[in-house]
């Protein structure tokens, strides 16, 4: 009796002590602990083409990871500056173009407005009744909610320091992981084995499986709607495009998608009187604004199949929390979460249900 006393004593304070020490851990690496995060999601998610660009480069794996840091570097860290220049150097422009909206009258819609189902009617009376009596009653309503956002943008802009010692800490991690990538996706599956044997060794690939579809599907399909949408503004002379499409971009990222940008810029061209330019990307909002319904399910699938649902939580639930850097973040935490308990539970749960069905 005393023996086992003291053996639930032993073990109870080794679990105490390891506890403590994995919590200690866990609070000094907190500071690195986003980085580690977003350099875990880019490796897996680019160590394919790590592996191609090796291959090519004489098999040299630190000329591959050179490589790849320069990459991201260009990827990541000079388009957030270019970004960020871009705003700050227009923020003169914007704030006379947003003094000057107030005063502006609208130009007539062409006829063949009226002609479209269910909604050309009321377009057209709302857009003649706003022609008639000006828009500065509208902006005026809106004052209030465009006073907030302008606070929310100020408050974030004093974040972006730390987003971008976040995006360089985010690089270094990233190579460190591109050298020893295989010795530490080994251990990490060994200790998948350990908790839950040959299964909790195949659930980690399929978490690595995740984080490549996330981040294909949400990533890729963000750029090409943010880069074609992008290249309808240049083109159709609507003003500011570069804000605009990084503005696009990040609610591609948010799952918002790129109408809420898009769509104004028609509306713009036709208050202008530009119809043809105005008719031309609005065929063109309707392309990029519903080609993610096909191209991000694709990317998403092959990586694993997980529903859009869980991806929009994601975003949305990870921009909440952990700021910009939860965009990427969030999606991927619960992605692997997910797949995991899916990966758990599926084949019991699938035998189960057919066993229910039966009389």
């Amino acid at each position: 009796m005393i023996r086992q006393q003291n053996d639930l004593a032993k073990v109870t304070l080794g679990v105490i002590v390891i506890t403590g020490l994995c919590a200690a851990s866990l609070w000094v690496l907190l500071p690195f602990m986003m980085a580690v995060i977003w350099a875990t999601m880019v490796v897996v998610t680019t160590w394919p083409i790590m592996l191609r660009l090796q291959a090519r480069l004489w098999g040299r794996r630190s000329l591959a990871t050179l490589v790849m840091t320069l990459g991201m570097i260009l990827v990541l860290v000079i388009p957030l500056l270019l970004a960020i220049a871009t705003i700050v150097g227009n923020s003169e422009r914007i704030v006379d173009w947003v003094k000057q909206l107030g005063e502006l009258r609208l130009h007539p819609l062409p006829a063949w407005i009226s002609g479209l189902p269910l909604i050309g009617d009321r377009l057209q009376d709302f857009w003649q009744k706003v022609a008639t009596s000006g828009v500065h009653d509208y902006v005026s309503k809106l004052a209030p909610f465009a006073k907030e956002s302008i606070s929310w943008v100020i408050a974030q802009m004093s974040n972006l320091g730390m987003v971008f010692v976040q995006l360089l800490m985010t690089v270094g991690i990233a190579g460190i992981m591109y050298m020893g990538g295989e010795s530490a996706a080994a251990w990490i599956q060994r200790f998948g084995e350990r908790l839950g044997g040959p299964q909790g060794g195949n659930a980690v690939v399929l978490a690595g499986r995740a984080i490549r579809g996330v981040a294909l599907g949400v990533v890729v399909t963000a750029l090409a709607q943010s880069i074609l949408g992008g290249i309808g503004l240049a083109i159709s002379g609507v003003p500011m495009a570069a804000v605009l499409t990084a503005i696009m971009f990040m609610l591609c990222i948010a799952q918002l998608g790129p109408i809420l940008v898009l769509a104004p810029a028609v509306v713009w061209l036709y208050w202008s009187g530009d119809h043809t330019w105005g008719t031309v990307l609005l065929v063109w909002t309707v392309i990029v604004g519903t080609m993610d319904n096909f191209l991000r399910p694709v990317l998403i699938k092959k990586g694993a199949d997980l529903p859009m649902l869980l991806i929009f939580a994601g975003v949305m639930g990870g921009l909440i929390t952990f700021g910009l850097v939860g965009i990427f973040v969030g999606p991927v935490i619960l992605a692997v979460t997910y797949t995991l308990v899916d990966a758990w539970v599926g084949p019991d749960l699938r035998s189960g249900a057919s066993s229910l069905s039966d009389p």
